[in-house]
C-alpha cells in the first residue's frame, strides 16, 4: 500500500504542477503568418463596423482571436510605416521620415532606404532557424550605390526568399489610367518644356525671317538646353511604368513591366507554395498585399461583386486571398502551431478619387486619412491576432498597441533576444494578448507626420483615459471636408498646417472621433494633461539621435545606375512568368 501510495502521489502532485497547454504552447517556436494591407481604412472590415463591404474571412480570425480597437501605426503613410513595423522603432530612428515632400521611397532607382544596419524582425528570426519569405510588397529601396549591391533589398534584411514589387502599386501601373506620381509636378515639367521649345521656336524663326539677330550659336545652345531639360525628366518620369512597375524573385527581375492581369493569383500561388515548402517549420511568411491601393488591380471573378464600386470589390478579393491562405495552413495541419497577424500599414486614402469614383479606404468614424500624422484616421488600423489554444477565441482589447509591437513580439516567441544597441519603442504583446496582464504597456505613443510631431498619446492608466494632444494639425480644403482635396495628401509643414498654442486636447475614450477640443475652462485636468504630456515629448527628444536622411531629395530622386533591369540599360523590359 505504502508503496502504491508513494509512487501515485508524485505522479498526481507532477500534473498538477504543471503548466497549462498554453504555457507550453507558448515556449516552442511557432510558425508565423503576416497579412499587411496597403491603404486599407478600419471601417472597410466587416468585424470593425462595415456592414456592406464581405470580409467574411478576416471576420472569422477576430472571432476565433484578438481583435485590438486601438491600433496604430507609427506613420501615416506606406515607407516610414512599414519600416518601423519591421524594426520596432520610429522610422525617425532610421532615416525613414522625411524633412521634405518626398515622405516615401520614390523610385526602384533612388539610393535611400531601410538601412543595412537596421535589424528587422525577418534577420533575429533567420538567426533562430526560420525559413523567412516575403511575399507582395517591399517599399523599403533596393540598392545604394550600384544596381547590383542590394544595400536594402528584402535578402539583405533577413529574408530567406522575396517574390513581388519591391516598390508600391501606383495607378501609372495601369496604362489607362491616369498617372498617379508626382502629379502636379510632371504637369510643371511639361508646361516648362513647352515653353522653351516655343521660346526656341520663336527665336529661330525671327533669325529666318530677319526679325532678330540672335547668333546662330545661341539658338543652337538654347535648343541644346531644351532637348537636355526635356531628357532629364522625360528619362524617368516618361517611363515609369518601366522603373518603378516591376515583379522580382529574389534578386531577379521576372517582368518589367509588371502583368498586371495576373499579379493576385502569383502572389498567392507564391504564398501558398511558401506554406508548402516550409511545412515542418519553423517559417515566417509576411504575405504584404497589393490591395488595396491604387489602381486597385482587381481579377474578373470578383469585378462588380461589391456594393461600393470598384475599392470594394478590391477589398472583397483581398479577403478571399485571406481565406485561401488560412486554408493552406489548415491543409497542411498547422493551425495550432501558428500565429496570424492582420493589419494594415496605414489608414484609408480619402482623397483618392476620379470624377465620381472613389478610390480610396473609409476610416469608420474616425477622422483624416491616409498622409496625417495625427488625426486617427490616418493611424489607427485594423489588428487581429490568431492562435488557437493559446489566444482566447473572440477578445477584444480596447489598449493602446501599435504595429511597432510586432517587432518584440515576434522576436520573443521565436527565442530570439531584442537588441541592446538601440531603442526599441514596441512592446511584447503576449501577456496582453492572453490576458495575463490588463493593460498596454505603451503610456505614450508620439505621432509624427515626416520629421514632424504631430500628436502625442497619453494613456492614464488609473483612470483608464487616453489623452490626446495636437500640436499641428493640417488644413483641409474645402474648409471641414475632413481631407486635403486640393493637394491629394495632407501635407506635414508649411502653409498647410496650423500650428496649436495651447495644443488641441481630446478625450478618446470619450470622444473617439476627435470632433470636441477640450478647453482649459472647461477640462479641470487641461494643465496637468498638458505637463505630463510635455515632460514625456521632452524625455523622447532625449532618446533621439542624428542619422542619414534617407529620403533626401538625393537619396529620392531617380539614378540609372541604381535601376533594376532584366536586360542591358535602358532596354528593359521582360517577362519571364510568360515565358514559363
Amino acid at each position: 500500500l505504502c508503496f502504491r501510495t508513494c509512487l501515485v502521489t508524485p505522479l498526481v502532485l507532477g500534473l498538477l504542477l504543471q503548466p497549462p497547454l498554453t504555457q507550453l504552447s507558448i515556449v516552442t517556436q511557432p510558425n508565423i503568418v503576416l497579412l499587411m494591407a496597403d491603404d486599407l481604412g478600419i471601417g472597410d472590415v466587416g468585424c470593425y463596423g462595415n456592414n456592406t463591404v464581405r470580409t467574411p474571412n478576416i471576420d472569422g480570425l477576430a472571432k476565433e482571436g484578438v481583435r485590438l480597437t486601438q491600433h496604430i501605426a507609427a506613420a501615416p503613410l506606406c515607407t516610414p510605416s512599414r519600416a518601423a513595423f519591421l524594426t520596432g522603432r520610429y522610422p525617425l530612428r532610421s532615416g525613414m521620415d522625411a524633412v521634405n515632400d518626398y515622405r516615401v521611397v520614390f523610385w526602384n532607382g533612388g539610393s535611400g532606404g531601410l538601412p543595412p544596419n537596421e535589424t528587422t524582425f525577418a534577420k533575429t528570426l533567420q538567426q533562430q532557424g526560420y525559413s523567412t519569405g516575403l511575399i507582395g510588397k517591399w517599399h523599403q529601396g533596393l540598392n545604394c550605390e550600384s544596381r547590383n549591391d542590394h544595400c536594402h533589398h528584402p535578402l539583405n534584411h533577413g529574408f530567406d526568399y522575396f517574390y513581388g514589387m519591391p516598390f508600391t502599386l501606383i495607378s501609372d501601373c495601369q496604362p489607362t489610367e491616369a498617372p498617379e506620381m508626382d502629379r502636379a509636378f510632371r504637369r510643371k515639367l511639361w508646361l516648362s518644356t513647352q515653353m522653351l521649345w516655343l521660346l526656341t521656336f520663336t527665336a529661330v524663326l525671327g533669325r529666318l525671317t530677319g526679325m532678330t539677330s540672335v547668333h546662330w550659336k545661341t539658338l543652337i545652345g538654347l535648343a541644346a538646353f531644351s532637348l537636355l531639360f526635356f531628357t532629364s525628366w522625360f528619362s524617368s518620369y516618361g517611363f515609369v511604368r518601366y522603373w518603378n512597375c516591376i515583379m522580382m524573385r529574389n534578386h531577379d527581375v521576372t517582368e518589367q513591366p509588371m502583368v498586371m492581369e495576373r499579379t493576385t493569383l502569383l502572389l498567392l500561388r507564391e504564398s501558398i507554395s511558401f506554406i508548402e515548402r516550409h511545412k515542418h517549420g519553423p517559417f515566417l511568411l509576411f504575405l504584404s498585399f497589393l490591395h488595396s491601393h491604387t489602381p486597385l488591380l482587381t481579377t474578373k471573378k470578383f469585378l462588380g461583386r461589391s456594393r461600393h464600386g470598384l475599392y470594394g470589390d478590391n477589398v472583397e478579393e483581398m479577403d478571399w486571398m485571406v481565406g485561401q491562405v488560412l486554408d493552406a495552413i489548415d491543409k497542411e495541419g498547422l493551425r495550432n502551431s501558428t500565429l496570424v497577424y492582420f493589419a494594415s500599414d496605414h489608414g484609408g486614402w480619402l482623397e483618392r478619387r476620379e470624377g465620381e469614383r472613389q478610390l480610396g479606404g473609409w476610416n469608420g468614424i474616425y477622422k483624416g486619412g491616409k498622409g496625417m500624422g495625427g488625426w486617427e484616421g490616418g493611424i489607427r488600423v485594423p489588428g487581429i491576432f490568431r492562435w488557437p489554444g493559446v489566444l482566447p477565441a473572440g477578445t477584444v482589447i480596447d489598449e493602446p498597441t501599435s504595429l511597432m509591437d510586432i517587432y518584440p513580439t515576434v522576436v520573443l516567441l521565436a527565442g530570439g533576444v531584442l537588441p541592446q544597441d538601440r531603442v526599441i519603442d514596441g512592446r511584447d504583446l503576449m501577456p496582453l494578448l492572453r490576458g495575463a496582464v490588463q493593460h498596454s504597456e505603451h503610456e505614450f505613443l508620439f505621432h509624427y507626420c515626416g520629421i514632424h510631431l504631430h500628436a502625442v498619446r497619453w494613456h492614464q492608466k488609473d483612470s483608464g483615459a487616453i489623452w490626446k494632444a495636437h500640436y499641428t494639425t493640417p488644413v483641409f480644403h474645402p474648409l471641414g471636408a475632413g481631407a486635403c482635396y486640393d493637394r491629394g495628401v495632407c501635407p506635414c509643414f508649411g502653409e498647410g498646417v496650423t500650428h496649436h498654442d495651447p495644443p488641441l486636447l481630446f478625450e478618446l475614450s470619450r470622444d473617439p472621433s476627435e470632433a470636441k477640443p477640450l478647453s482649459a475652462d472647461a477640462e479641470p485636468l487641461f494643465n496637468t494633461v498638458m505637463r505630463q504630456i510635455g515632460r514625456a515629448v521632452d524625455e523622447h527628444r532625449k532618446t533621439l539621435t542624428p542619422v542619414p536622411e534617407q529620403l533626401s531629395v538625393y537619396n529620392t530622386v531617380w539614378k540609372p545606375w541604381l535601376q533594376p533591369c532584366c536586360g542591358t540599360f535602358p532596354f528593359c523590359w521582360c517577362d519571364k512568368e510568360g515565358d514559363n
